[in-house]
Parts: C-alpha cells; structure tokens; sequence
C-alpha cells in the first residue's frame, strides 16, 4: 500500500472511530482500543484482553491499557496504547514507542508489590488489573506486551523483540496503523510471519524433500530441535497457529501434562513419544549445507495447523518446569503452498490432520457453511424501515474478516454511498457479535464475559450439532431474530453509556449489558412463561420506549450487584465470568409490573413461529440447491468420474446426476438427500463444490 492509500485508510478509520464514540457513549480512546484489541486478539498477538487504562504520568510512571491472564500456560499479556486523536496520520518515533514499554515494564515491577496493590481504590482500573498479577505472580512465566498505536513506526525494527522484566521473559510487539490495515485487508487469511531459522538456530534445519520435481507442491520432513520450537513460538505465539487451533486452545487452556512429563523426565525419547507437528508455509528459503544436506534457511507464513498442543506445552515445561530441552526434538511435516492457495488449502489440511484428536468439527467454524447461510440471506433480506424514513436497509453479516470495508471502498462516490445506505455501518454484524448476542440470550452472561474466543467456541459447538440434526432451521427467520438480539444489545448499550448513573462511575459496561438482558430473558421465561417479542423488534427495527426505561433500570441494578464481588473475588472483571456472579445476578428482585406487557410473547408462539420459519426455510433450500445443481450441470461427468473412482456413488446418487445433466428437475426428497450426501463426502475428499 502506497503512502496515499494509507493516509485514506487513516481519514476511513478516523470516521468510524468517530462514529462508534457518537453511537456508543464511550471516550474516543476506549473504542480505539476495543477496535485494535479485537483485531490484536483475532490475528493471534493477545489473549482477549480487559480494558484497563492505568496512567501516571513523571518520575516513577507507568502505564497499561488493557490485560490477560492464561493461568493454566503460565501467561501474561499486557497492552500499552499509543493513541493519535489528531484528524492525520502521525509517526510514532523509536524513543516513544521505548517509553511506552518502560512504562509496561513499569507497571509489572508496581504489580507484584504488595505496598502498591494495598494502597489502590479497589474500584479503580489499576486495582482491576494490579490484583490479578499480584494474585497470580507466582504463576506467571512468561509476559507477552502489546503496543496498540493508530500511528506509524518511524523506523525498521523487527516485529517481535524479547527482552526481561520482573525476572521474566518478555515479548515486545507492536500493532501500528500500517500493520493494523494490513491485517484487516488480508480478510482473515494469515499475517506473513517471516522466521530467520539460521539466525534463531544457529544453523538451518536439515530436512528431507517429500515431494516430486516439476509439482507446484512442495513437502519436507524436519526435525525441529526443541530449544528452537520455544524460542519462534515465545516470540510470536499464538501467531504461528492456524485460526482453528489457536481458538481450541485459547478456549481450552489445560496444557497436556503427559507432554510436560516427557520434556522433564525422557527428553531423549520425546522423538519416539510424540506425534509431531502438520505445518504449512507459503515460501522456504534452502540452501545445502556443508555435508551436503539441503537445510532451511528462511520460514514465511508457518501456521502449525496440528500440534499447537505440543507446541504450547513445550513452552510451558521451559517456563514452568525448567526442564532442560536440549535433549528434546519434534518431527515436523512442512507442506509448501502457493500463496494465492492458502485459504483454501491450509483450513483442509487443519481438516484432516486433526481428525484423530479432540478438536472437533466446531473448531473449523471459521468456513462452517453456517456462516455462508447467514451471508447469504444479509445480501438479500431487506429490513423494515425505521420509524421515520421510507428506505429499507440490510443487515450486513461478515463473514470474513475486512468484507464489509472492501465492499464500502469500491466503486464511483455514488455507489459507494448507496452501499453505505443499503447497509448502514451499524448495521454489521460478526461472527463474534453474533455469538455474544445468542450467548446472552440463552442466559449465559458470565460466558459472554469471559471474552470473545471462548464465547465463540461455545456458540460454535451448539450450532454445529444443530445444523447436522436439523439444518434448516437456520433460516431467515432465524436471522431477523438474530438482528433483533443486535438490536436489543447495541440498544442497551446505547442507553447504559449515555445514563447519568453509568457515567459518574465507568467501567465494565460489556458485563453489566450482556447481564443486564440475560436477566430480564432468564425473568420473563422462568417467572413469567413469556419471551420478548424479537419479532415485532424487527418490524419496528428499534426498541420501543417501554423495553428500554426498564432495560435502563435492570442495568442499574445489575450493575452494582456485580460490582458487590464476595470477598473471595475482590476482582469485578474475574467475578462477572463465574457461575457464581450469574446465580446471584439471577436472584435479584427487580420490579417492573406489567410495563413489557404489549411487547412480550407466550413462549408456545415463539415455538410456533419456529416452526413455521423451518417449514419456509425448507422450501427456500431446495430451491437454492437446485440452482446450484443447474450451475453444475457442464461439472456431472466430472463428478461422477471422482465420485467411482472412489466408490462413493450410489445408484439413486447417479441417477440423480442424470436428472441434473439432462435438466429434469424438480429432485425428489430422496434424490436431494442423497445428492447433498454425495456432495459432503466429495467435500471430504477435497472436491469442494460449493454447494450447501
């Protein structure tokens, strides 16, 4: 990207910092940091991380914006913010961008003092982020620091340093504006990560080609000698493991102790133990060595697509146990892949490779057809118009990380604004988000507390067993009560940052909504036998005066109950992600009378309404899978062929492809089932056809 482009990319960014500060209630820094956070925590540089702005300025100070702790793998992630909240793009200098490390390493030196942690107000930011260090020092071996800035290095560095604080290791990295749209463009494929193996080794690593001349695939066999697998992975993290895995590890933090044992007791036989890493990697750099072998050099785009687990746990027995990982080697399967193929084949390979263990087929939800469902219908479905305007707009579900900026950036100034108006900018909606508000509904605030990635993989698990069971009942109907919880939730939000009681005493907002509306949910279905009426939201696209003066009062309340931690969870941010915190949410007397009377429903009509929509549903999939049958028809013989060769088709399957080359349709039930069968296992094989 030239420098014009990026000063662009800058005025767009600005815009919709602004916009979400108007929109939300929130200080203009806050949304910075949750924007740069998600997309921190999303490429793999942090955990999810709380928002926790501490600053003192002068002799003495330090400074950190938000934190995370893994206890389990013994990590502590800290984020500093640079902030510019001038109109243009600005340089962050060497010496700053070092000032606010110092300010990092600070703050830790603060954190496990004893004095310091006493003398703080136990409600203030720096309580809420000293407590848990001081809690948790003797745990924490490792401290990953984060600089979040909206400026631009002024000079080369490399991406991630390391360095020692507090008598640990520590990571530097920095998230500046250029590698921040970077990021966002590469619309959630991998961040080029680029590994100098001699420099970090020693030498390169000997390897064995596994693969035929001429092909435009490549394959090595490596040993990687275990001192060099900790130092790239406690440089870079979870940056080196493909989407999937690091989500399954994020959300399952237990680290493998039969790894840990063999590390510490048998590192001889690590070798003859353990499985080994499935690995890809856009580009290698070889060269022969001095015996002759052929070595690698240079490492571009390594995702680690099975063995994370390996991975992560030999770190751990480096940090934690001490162990000695001199003795210690893990084989390595490295497939070279064509950049412009990564998307496609590296989320196979983590496909297949993880067949036999306990990642199950949840943790491929970034390309579930789920997602191309809900995408689907966004581009189609048209909203009611607000109270107020004659124009319809649209829900835009993105799917993909970047989509909805690159479908606003594109075209004449005209077209862009009908994009913007078709589908206003608060109306996207993500994964994520999408996640949140199901999760909240269900009643599960303190899951939606614990962060992005974890409340994901929940949400992934549940829809993935229902879309094998019972597919359609992800329909439209399912997705304008979806934007309906969007709206309740953006809604509530909206409310809770402009009242007078949220602003005298700031702090935790996301847990007092996300409470807040699962209490009153969890209220009307237990007390009540009622449910509120999505439905009629959606038509009215906006939540009436009486939903929203007794949301305002529910928030109140929960909010000082969550802020009321028991003396065993002094921490209010810790607290709201227990069971315990939502048994005690749930018990509050909140009166309210009949005031949401005309905007409830009996919960046997919210029933009803389902059922209806999977009956409607049912007929649209049919008619959209023939469509796509009509597009494959030039494809039959080809399929037909894959499909013998691997004694996959049935005789109704082939008689179905004969229906569908000759253009006789409509299928029968049994005809498209087998079809769709026929279609999964072909997937399976690697014949995408793209057909849902």
């Amino acid at each position: 990207m030239n420098e014009g482009e990026l000063h662009e990319a800058y005025r767009q960014f600005t815009n919709e910092l602004l916009f979400d500060a108007e929109y939300t209630g929130d200080p203009q820094h806050m949304c910075f940091f949750k924007l740069f956070s998600e997309v921190a925590a999303d490429n793999g540089d942090t955990a999810d991380l709380e928002y926790t702005p501490v600053l003192r300025q002068g002799r003495g100070g330090y400074q950190i914006d938000g934190y995370a702790i893994d206890q389990d793998r013994g990590e502590l992630f800290l984020a500093v913010c640079g902030f510019n909240s001038g109109p243009t793009l600005q340089t962050l200098n060497a010496g700053a961008m070092e000032s606010l490390f110092r300010r990092v390493d600070s703050f830790c030196e603060k954190a496990i003092d004893p004095g310091f942690v006493r003398e703080l107000e136990e409600t203030s930011p720096a309580f809420e982020a000293a407590f848990p260090i001081f809690q948790n020092r003797g745990k924490i071996k490792r401290i990953r620091a984060v600089l979040l800035t909206n400026t631009v290095l002024a000079v080369r560095r490399k991406v991630v340093e390391a360095g020692e604080t507090i008598g640990l290791p520590i990571s530097y990295n920095v998230l500046d504006f250029a590698r921040y749209n970077d990021i966002l463009k590469s619309r959630g494929s991998v961040e080029p990560i680029e590994i100098d193996v001699s420099s970090i080794n020693g030498s390169p690593l000997p390897c064995l080609q596994a693969h035929v001349h001429g092909t435009s695939y490549k394959s090595y066999l490596v040993v990687l000698p275990g001192t060099f697998l900790a130092e790239i992975y406690g440089l870079y993290g979870a940056r080196l493991l493909e989407q999937n895995v690091r989500v399954f590890l994020q959300a399952r933090t237990k680290v493998n102790r039969g790894i840990i044992d063999t590390v510490r007791e048998s590192p001889d036989m690590f070798f003859a133990f353990n499985n080994g890493l499935t690995a890809t990697a856009s580009s290698v750099g070889m060269e022969r060595m001095s015996d002759g072998t052929l070595g690698i050099r240079t490492l571009k785009n390594l995702q680690i697509v099975n063995g994370g687990q390996t991975t992560a746990s030999v770190l751990y027995a480096k940090d934690q146990a001490r162990a000695d990982l001199s003795d210690v080697f893990v084989q390595m399967k490295l497939s070279v892949i064509e950049p412009r193929k990564l998307n496609e084949i590296v989320p196979r390979i983590s496909r297949f490779a993880n067949t036999q263990n306990r990642i199950s087929e949840a943790d491929f939800f970034s390309s579930h057809p789920f997602h191309v469902e809900m995408e689907k219908i966004s581009r189609r479905l048209s909203a009611p118009p607000r109270p107020g305007s004659l124009a319809p707009t649209k829900w835009f579900y993105e799917r993909a990380r970047g989509q909805y900026k690159d479908a606003s950036a594109y075209g004449t100034p005209g077209e862009r604004r009908k994009f913007g108006a078709e589908f206003p900018r608060n109306q996207v909606v993500n994964k994520t988000d999408l996640a949140k508000y199901a999760m909240t509904f269900e009643c599960m605030p303190h899951l939606v507390s614990r962060g992005a990635q974890k409340c994901f993989l929940e949400f992934a698990e549940d829809v993935s067993k229902t879309w094998e069971r019972s597919r359609g009942q992800y329909n439209e109907g399912y997705f304008r009560i979806a934007m309906a919880k969007a709206i309740v939730f953006r809604e509530t939000d909206f409310l809770v940052g402009r009242s007078e009681w949220y602003r005298a005493d700031r702090g935790y907002k996301a847990n007092i909504i996300t409470y807040a509306i699962g209490w009153l949910v969890n209220h009307l279905k237990v007390k009540r036998g009622r449910a509120i009426d999505l439905q009629a939201i959606w038509s009215r696209q906006e939540l009436p005066e009486e939903l929203r003066e007794v949301l305002l009062k529910i928030a109140q309340e929960v909010a000082d109950a969550i802020k009321n931690t028991p003396d065993t969870a002094r921490n209010v941010s810790e607290y709201a992600k227990q069971e315990q915190c939502w048994a005690e949410v749930a018990k509050l007397r909140i009166e309210f009378g009949t005031a949401l009377d005309s905007i409830t429903i009996d919960l046997e009509e919210v029933k009803q309404q389902k059922r209806e929509d999977v009956a409607t549903g049912r007929i649209d999939r049919q008619i959209d899978f023939e469509t796509d049958l009509v597009a494959l028809q030039l494809r039959i013989g080809e399929i037909r062929e894959f499909a013998k060769a691997r004694r996959i088709l049935s005789p109704r399957a082939n008689s179905a492809l004969d229906k569908v080359e000759r253009l006789r349709l409509p299928l029968t039930r049994a005809e498209t089932n087998s079809l769709r069968h026929l279609f999964k296992v072909l997937s399976e094989k690697g014949m995408d056809l793209g057909v849902q």
